[in-house]
């Protein structure tokens, strides 16, 4: 082959080879600008509905009380919608999402949104939105404090082992897994748990505008269907979508703002999917990017700490 031609060659094979790199730049830096319009910091970059799911047991969680946090400050989010399934967890958990959603309330409208089960803790935030939307089978209400203690001392016993313990008080770390607990430490653990429970019976008469007398017959652990809670008041309306953007209407949200899920942030490769779905969303084709996250229906077993509030369902 003539050299000639062999030269051509091989600046035809280097310009084709500039351009494809070039392409491959322009398609990352594409798929970059795509990425910080589509999620911004934390959230799209126009305006929108805010959408939050909170599931399982409820727990202090740093990540959700910082995504709640940024949802609040953020001037591109004109509303939020925080969808709740959970039986509740950890009453100083459910305390500070509370506070968090109260503090984007303060800013722009709320809906809490009921879905399969929000009890004890869970009805607990649902009660920080505007208002509350159910289902007419969703479970909810569990308005109610509990504490317990496991008790190994009988398995000691069968095992032959004891333990031996010097303390500075008789109270102190009361109760005991090891012993039954004295009177003074059950009234010590009941005065705790009751002086929770009044400031849950409270919260739930001042957000739901309930006299304390009407609250407190509800409040004995008793769960309601979305249509017995909104007999007594603990919800707003039975319904769905429909009625979430009908309520958002009714406070001047615009009806044609995309909702935009604001999920935990993935580190996982399949982070571009994320952004291509909230693209889709925000071009209304939101019905294409829905989907549900399996660890939400997922059993959930964890060890608890403190105070809980939380609807139980049997014994292993």
């Amino acid at each position: 082959m003539d050299s000639s031609v062999i030269a051509d060659r091989r600046r035809l094979r280097r310009k084709l080879g500039f351009w494809r790199l070039a392409a491959v730049v322009l398609l990352v830096a594409l798929g970059f600008a795509l990425y910080r319009y589509t999620l911004g910091e934390g959230g799209t970059g126009r305006p929108h509905i805010a959408h939050v799911t909170i599931s399982g047991l409820i727990t202090d969680d740093d990540e959700l009380l910082e995504r709640l946090k940024k949802i609040e400050t953020d001037d591109q989010v004109k509303a939020v919608v925080v969808s709740i399934s959970s039986p509740g967890g950890t009453t100083y958990g459910g305390e500070k999402i509370f506070k968090a959603i109260r503090a984007i309330a303060a800013r722009k409208p709320v809906v809490s949104d009921v879905r399969t089960l929000a009890a004890s803790a869970g009805y607990m935030i649902a009660t920080a939105g505007d208002t509350i939307v159910a289902g007419d089978s969703s479970i909810t209400g569990s308005i109610g404090v509990i504490f317990q203690y496991p008790q190994i001392q009988p398995l000691l016993d069968k095992i032959g082992v004891s333990l031996q313990e010097i303390k500075s008080s008789p109270l102190k770390a009361e109760p005991s897994p090891f012993h039954d607990a004295s009177e003074e430490a059950k009234t010590m653990i009941r005065n705790m748990v009751l002086d929770s429970y009044g400031w849950f019976v409270d919260l739930v008469a001042d957000r739901r505008k309930l006299p304390r007398e009407d609250v407190l017959k509800l409040a004995d652990g008793t769960i309601y269907t979305g249509r017995q809670a909104l007999k007594a008041k603990l919800i707003d309306t039975i319904g769905g979508e429909n009625e979430i953007r009908a309520y958002l209407a009714s406070r001047n949200v615009d009806k044609d703002l995309p909702m935009v899920d604001w999920d935990r942030k993935s580190n996982t490769p399949f982070l571009l999917a994320g952004a291509v779905s909230r693209l889709i969303t925000i071009l209304g084709y939101d019905d294409l990017a829905k989907g549900q996250d399996i660890n939400a229906i997922l059993p959930q077993k964890l060890l608890l700490d403190g105070l809980l509030s939380v609807w139980q369902v049997g014994r292993d």
